[in-house]
């Protein structure tokens, strides 16, 4: 590792289906906090960034870069203010107006981080994941390093203890070595999530490892493997960096790119290609030298919480159930009982997951868990708003939590934080009427600026510019009643923004408040 820099790179993207209703498109699995105060983003960027470089004396020169996050641009205020909350190095956040899938961004992740001429070695993490034994987990990042060093690209494997059918596998070979004590496995075959039957064979066999989805090389082995492999992923990638706009901590990849970038994933555009079974000649037909791969073994209490049945075997309690909030259970086992907001009260209930929210209760047996996705594109095509928000929705200045609605009108929840404003803008349908019930508000409205404290009120007319701000020091609440024929938030005419929500953006999306 004689001067490596280690760059982590995060993969924060993520599309809320697979823990619907608790993970949103809005706020995806990655946000969630399942384990009390730290998200499971935060505690992935607290674990790499904790690598304990230099405690061996062969990785005496190695350095730890600055962490790469990427993520959608939706995500990007709540994923700058979570890392901001974990402390710790800042990160630079690649913003993706578009999902790609991961292989696109780990290759603008690569190309961002060799930009200036380095090879750094990437550490590359989903943000998703739970690890229980973070000393295991940094053992096995050292020995992958020392792996990707030396220019091979490296998988880690878990050890697979069930038949599980939710994962892709590995099929290790021959062991390997780099240096005195970094061992690994030559990978013979990357493998799709199999069937039950396929699955107790590989878990029988010995051979066989789940695949966690990290990976270590260094940026410009990935490069070339796309290169020679998915060429058309590399140059979309690019083209979008190429034509980037940077914005503090943001950098936004360009949009026209990366809407025509195939979506693929690491395995798919790269992996599956690089295993024994699987080599190919490069991407126009030369004759290549086969890019090197290996697989470590992670055993760190790894689990990509991936499912609620995961959930569930993360967090078993007394009858072999697991429960949050307030929740009455009797006579009932292997259950996941998770209330938010109201009395959950469960009895004489086998297998069963039960998930309530404000807005959604999910019910179902827990070997047909898997299948909130379903629900999600049920959601979807009916044009529902609880397969993309919560009732409770993140903005950079604070949050808005939807309280009623009928025909006409609708009543809202504003939290400002201190110091921080909504935008000015203008609603050219809808009427507002705000209520101070805590804190202090200066309201802008035409060309008046008001002051209002609590129980006081004013209203905002269709078509007038408008701003709320908070100047004091604690949290502002309003109450706001919006009444008109349209009152859905395409209904905003931004004039001014300290947030620059409109940088990056596409043309008809909807505007947030």
């Amino acid at each position: 590792m004689d001067g490596a820099l280690v760059v982590p790179v995060i993969l924060a993207g993520g599309s809320g289906t697979r823990l619907w209703p608790l993970s949103r498109e809005r706020h995806p699995k990655q946000l969630l906090r399942p384990f009390g105060e730290r998200s499971l983003l935060q505690e992935t960027h607290e674990r790499v960034r904790s690598l304990p470089l230099g405690a061996a004396a062969s990785d005496a020169e190695a350095t730890l870069g600055e962490t790469l996050v990427i993520c959608h641009e939706e995500h990007r205020f709540i994923v700058r203010e979570q890392l901001e909350d974990s402390g710790g190095a800042p990160a630079t956040i690649l913003l993706e107006p578009v999902a790609r899938d991961t292989a696109p961004a780990l290759t603008s992740a690569a190309l961002w981080a060799s930009r200036r001429g380095g090879d750094p070695v990437l550490l590359v993490c989903p943000s998703d994941h739970v690890v229980s034994d973070l000393p295991a987990f940094h053992r096995t990042v050292s020995a992958a390093l020392r792996f990707g060093n030396e220019g091979m690209i490296v998988a880690f494997g878990v050890s697979p203890t069930l038949p599980e059918t939710g994962y892709g596998y590995i099929r290790r070979g021959a062991g390997v070595r780099a240096g005195d004590d970094a061992r690994g496995y030559a990978i013979d075959a990357f493998v799709e999530k199999p069937g039950r039957d396929a699955a107790a064979s590989y878990l029988a066999s010995g051979r066989y490892l789940w695949n966690a989805g990290i990976f270590v090389m260094r940026a410009s082995v990935w490069l070339e493997a796309v290169k020679r492999h998915r060429p058309e992923v590399l140059s979309a990638c690019r083209e979008a960096l190429a034509g980037r706009l940077e914005d503090g901590v943001f950098v936004h990849l360009g949009a026209a790119a990366l809407e025509g970038c195939p979506r693929d994933s690491i395995d798919y555009a790269v992996m599956e290609r690089l295993s024994g079974s699987r080599l190919e000649p490069t991407a126009d037909g030369r004759e290549g030298e086969a890019i090197p791969a290996a697989v470590v073994t992670l055993d760190a209490g790894w689990s990509d919480v991936g499912s609620w049945t995961a959930w569930l075997d993360l967090k078993r309690g007394d009858g072999d159930n697991a429960s949050y909030g307030d929740v009455f259970v009797h006579d009932s086992t292997s259950c996941l009982l998770h209330a938010e907001h109201r009395l959950l009260a469960a009895v004489g209930l086998t297998d069963t997951v039960v998930v309530e929210t404000a807005d959604a209760v999910l019910v179902a047996h827990k070997d047909a868990a898997r299948k909130t996705g379903e629900v999600v594109a049920w959601l979807e095509s009916e044009r529902r708003e609880e397969s993309r928000h919560h009732r409770r929705v993140e903005r950079p200045w604070g949050s808005f939590e939807r309280l009623g609605s009928d025909e006409g009108y609708q009543v809202k929840r504003l939290c400002v934080k201190p110091g921080e404003a909504l935008s000015l803008q203008m609603h050219r349908h809808r009427f507002e009427h705000w209520v101070v019930v805590r804190g202090t508000g200066r309201v802008t409205r035409g060309g008046e600026e008001f002051l209002l404290s609590e129980n006081q009120s004013i209203d905002i007319p269709a078509g007038t510019a408008h701003r709320l701000e908070n100047p004091g020091s604690t949290p502002l609440e309003v109450i706001e009643v919006q009444s008109g024929r349209h009152l859905d938030e395409e209904d905003i005419v931004r004039y001014e923004d300290r947030y620059n929500r409109q940088a990056g953006g596409g043309a008809g999306r909807a505007q947030e408040p």
